[in-house]
């Protein structure tokens, strides 16, 4: 039976959530931010070491203003609620992706809360904020064009400069919303991850449904290129 650390999901389909309830967008996403609080908690039961999250994509630039700035308040007011209750269970969190085009207050935001439970050893919680996986491999060449000059450049000198080199590669990842696609979320490192894609909108996708594909991937045999 497989062993579980890390778990990755792409919390996708709120706006198609909303429109199947006749609701706003808003609506959507936020009961996908309260779902985010129950997930955790399940994986912290599961002892499950690392959850990574993907929040807000360097592509959701292209949807409307109205949107994405919606998207930040709620992102906001979900840390301002939610983080004594975080720092409480012992949660780490971190945050990956671009600062570019980032809220001024909303990097003071993650600065103070990565900072808060920097000391933390219970679950370490990853939300990908403003993330391009395209985006963050070529930032990690080109900090080793500087570093290696005429040197070769090895896997592990890539890996090393990721976004991601402090935690493992996702054992698991789902997608929410019935999308059989990537997205542009953590292109280097799933290359050995097992891949669950699940009809249901991240809103309605609960502990249960979590909790029935952990059963499944227990089950699979990992073979990593070997026979």
């Amino acid at each position: 039976m497989n062993s579980l650390s890390h778990v990755a999901i792409i919390m996708d389909g709120n706006g198609r959530w909303a429109k199947k309830n006749n609701s706003p967008r808003k609506n959507g996403h936020l009961q996908g931010s309260k779902n985010i609080k129950n997930i955790a908690e399940f994986c912290i039961k599961k002892k499950i070491l690392y959850l990574t999250l993907f929040a807000f994509s360097f592509d959701n630039w292209k949807r409307p203003t109205s949107e994405t700035d919606y998207l930040f308040y709620l992102f906001e007011n979900f840390i301002k609620q939610n983080l004594d209750i975080l720092l409480k269970k012992n949660i780490k969190i971190n945050f990956i992706g671009e600062k570019i085009k980032i809220p001024s207050k909303i990097k003071k935001l993650i600065n103070k809360v990565e900072m808060l439970s920097k000391d933390n050893n219970g679950l370490f919680l990853t939300i990908a904020l403003n993330y391009s996986s395209k985006h963050e491999i070529t930032n990690s060449v080109n900090k080793l064009f500087l570093k290696k000059k005429n040197k070769k450049v090895s896997i592990l000198d890539i890996e090393k400069n990721l976004y991601t080199s402090n935690i493992p590669n996702p054992d698991l990842l789902i997608r929410t919303g019935g999308y059989s696609r990537l997205s542009n979320f953590l292109l280097w490192q799933i290359s050995y991850t097992e891949l669950f894609f699940v009809k249901k909108f991240w809103p309605d996708f609960n502990f249960k449904d979590l909790n029935l594909i952990i059963k499944k991937y227990k089950m699979i045999k990992r073979n990593f290129g070997k026979v």
